[in-house]
């Protein structure tokens, strides 16, 4: 596949891998018995240490594209937060990066950018924290925006298996835009990239809704209230984080509703980013509630869009018009 990004695309399909593999190292050790629900320490050193991995690698291969990610190292660096470094450094230990201190800091810092520029990338580092301490799903989700276009989009799902239904674990999606959504195994960097599309679906009594585990990221009411309208008959699939993007694009559900759970609630460009490329060069449909295309020219946040609906597209425009006539969009402005 030649295009432009090719560059661009080989550097942060290494990055997200390498970030991944650290991250599937730190959540191996996490003891579900003994953790308690208050204790998110895995996932911070897991944050911290997935960014400094993947801004490290963009930084030194592109010095002059800014980074907006979700992690700095001011509270890492202070009296509360530097007990984490040393497991912070073990966990990178074998990802290639340097365990210095300041090297870690200045790493994570990268990520720092706040405003719109017209080249960007942005990263989450982990996306579905709660996922991960349940040993659930979770994503380490990239994108490169070029003029306000998402132009490549990476995914790593280091718990998502590669063949659906399989005991083979870690995926990483990717995608160009205009040439398509591919999908390798996390494990293997020598494996040639396999084409996924959307799933062809048709049938609203066997579509399938994918959304957030925790209600508190998705009204869930409301998807059922939609499900229930549309005829959607098919078994819900509910994961968390930027996974369901890969799930819809890899067409083992035709439906993702990202629905605001209270008024003036904006989404931000690192959960989406990735996953939305994804989705549409699989050749699915995602827009906002009101139908409108996502807007990355906003710095850190959807701030002119509402909530996010993603689909394999037979349903999409019918969907937004039943979350109309049902109200669902009224109380989100």
């Amino acid at each position: 596949m030649s295009h432009e990004f090719e560059r661009e695309l080989e550097v942060a399909i290494d990055a997200v891998r390498r970030a991944s593999i650290v991250c599937r190292g730190v959540q191996s050790g996490i003891d579900g018995d003994s953790i308690s629900k208050e204790d998110r320490s895995p996932v911070t050193i897991a944050d911290y240490a997935s960014q400094a991995v993947v801004c490290r690698s963009l930084k030194e291969a592109f010095d002059d594209d800014p980074i907006i990610g979700e992690e700095d190292s001011a509270q890492l660096q202070d009296a509360d937060g530097d007990h984490y470094l040393p497991q912070i450094q073990s966990a990178l230990k074998s990802s290639g990066h340097s365990t210095d201190p300041a090297t870690i800091y200045e790493s994570i810092d990268f990520g720092n950018a706040q405003d719109y520029s017209p080249r960007f990338w942005t990263i989450d580092p982990i996306d579905g924290t709660k996922g991960f301490l349940r040993g659930d799903q979770y994503a380490v989700a990239l994108a490169l925006a070029v003029e306000g276009e998402l132009e490549v989009g990476l995914l790593g799902c280091p718990n998502l298996p590669f063949v659906a239904g399989s005991s083979s674990s870690g995926t990483i999606f990717y995608a160009v835009r205009g040439h398509g959504t591919w999908q390798l195994p996390i494990d293997d960097p020598s494996a040639e990239p396999v084409p996924v599309q959307v799933s062809q679906e048709t049938d609203a009594g066997k579509m399938r809704m994918c959304e957030s585990v925790e209600s508190g990221h998705s009204s869930h009411s409301d998807s059922a209230r939609l499900a229930k309208t549309l005829g959607i008959g098919g078994e819900p699939r509910r994961l968390d984080s930027q996974a369901k993007y890969a799930v819809v694009a890899r067409g083992e559900a035709e439906i993702y509703l990202r629905l605001p759970t209270r008024p003036g609630y904006r989404e931000k460009i690192w959960d989406h980013g990735g996953g939305v490329l994804c989705v549409t060069e699989a050749g699915g449909t995602v827009t906002d509630a009101f139908g409108k295309k996502l807007d990355f020219r906003h710095g850190s946040m959807l701030i002119e869009n509402r909530g996010v609906v993603a689909t394999n597209g037979p349903l999409h425009d019918s969907l937004l018009e039943q979350m109309e006539s049902l109200g669902v969009l009224g109380k989100y402005d």
